[in-house]
C-alpha cells in the first residue's frame, strides 16, 4: 500500500512536470554542495554553479545514482566529466530519471573561467527531453550561467539562473521548463570544516532554502549532511578518497515518502597524491 501511494504521488508529480525542471537529486545539495568553495569543491560542484567549474584543476570523471523512495521506478543517475585547460575549463554533465513508461533526460555542456583571482563565471547549454510510450516526446533547449566572487579565502558568494527566457516543450502550447534563481553562499572555517546555503525560486514556486555543511573529521573520511525547507528533505552522508578516487555513500528522507539511498564514484585524473 505504501508502495502504490508513493507511486500514486510521483505520478501526479511526473504530469505536472512539464513546467518544471529536470528532476534534481533528493540529496541535490549533497552532490552540489561544493560550488561555494575552494578547498572542497568536487567534479559535480559545476552541477549546481557552472562558475565553479572554473577551480577545478585536474580532469576528473563522476557517476550519480540514486534508488528515490525505495522504488525502482524512478531511479535518477547523474554523470559529469570535467576537463581543464588553459583556456578555460569544460564539462559535460548527463542525467536520467524514471524508468521505460515515463522518463526524463537532459545532456549538457558547460564552460566557466575565471576573471582574475576574485571572480568566476560560468555556462551551460543542456538539451532536455521527456518520454511517455504512447503519448509523446517533448524535448527544449535550455541554458544556465552562474556567478561566484570570492570575497575572501574563506567566504565565497554567488548567483545562478536556470532557463531564464524560453526552454518551451511545444510549438503549440505554452508548456515550457521553468525558471529558477539561486543565490548561494559558502563559509570555509578550516580546510576540514565548510557550510553552505542557498536560497532557490523556481517559477510558481515558494522561496526555498538549502543549507549543508562538510566535515573532515579524518585526511580520507569526511562527511556531508543538509536539510531543505521546501519540503523538508534532509540528507546525509559519508565519503572515502583513496589515491585518486572517492566514494560516497548517501541517504535522503522525506516526512511522507520516506528513505532514497544514493551512492556516488569521483576519478580525479593526474591528480597528485598527498
Amino acid at each position: 500500500m505504501r508502495k502504490f501511494y508513493c507511486a500514486f504521488i510521483l505520478i501526479l508529480f511526473a504530469c505536472d512536470g512539464f513546467c518544471q525542471a529536470l528532476r534534481q537529486p533528493i540529496a541535490a545539495r549533497y552532490t552540489g554542495l561544493g560550488a561555494y568553495s575552494i578547498n572542497h569543491i568536487d567534479a559535480f560542484s559545476f552541477t549546481s554553479n557552472q562558475a565553479a567549474l572554473a577551480q577545478i584543476k585536474n580532469t576528473a570523471a563522476g557517476v550519480y545514482g540514486e534508488k528515490r523512495f525505495l522504488l525502482s521506478s524512478v531511479n535518477l543517475y547523474s554523470a559529469v566529466v570535467v576537463l581543464p585547460t588553459k583556456q578555460g575549463n569544460f564539462g559535460l554533465q548527463a542525467d536520467y530519471f524514471g524508468f521505460k513508461n515515463y522518463n526524463e533526460s537532459q545532456i549538457g555542456i558547460a564552460y566557466a573561467r575565471s576573471l582574475g583571482s576574485k571572480l568566476d563565471i560560468g555556462i551551460k547549454f543542456n538539451y532536455y527531453g521527456f518520454r511517455i510510450p504512447g503519448y509523446g516526446n517533448a524535448s527544449a533547449i535550455t541554458f544556465e550561467i552562474g556567478a561566484i566572487a570570492h570575497l575572501s579565502e574563506k567566504l565565497h558568494a554567488g548567483i545562478h539562473t536556470y532557463n531564464p527566457v524560453g526552454g518551451k516543450l511545444s510549438k503549440t502550447d505554452n508548456e515550457k521548463l521553468s525558471s529558477i534563481y539561486k543565490f548561494g553562499i559558502g563559509y570555509e572555517a578550516s580546510d576540514k570544516f565548510f557550510v553552505s546555503t542557498e536560497i532557490i525560486k523556481e517559477e510558481d514556486q515558494s522561496v526555498n532554502v538549502d543549507a549543508g555543511f562538510q566535515y573532515n573529521f579524518l585526511k580520507q573520511f569526511f562527511i556531508r549532511a543538509g536539510i531543505s525547507t521546501e519540503t523538508t528533505n534532509s540528507y546525509i552522508g559519508a565519503g572515502i578518497s583513496w589515491k585518486n578516487f572517492r566514494l560516497d555513500i548517501t541517504g535522503g528522507y522525506h516526512p511522507q515518502l520516506g528513505f532514497t539511498p544514493g551512492l556516488l564514484l569521483i576519478i580525479n585524473f593526474n591528480k597528485k597524491v598527498e
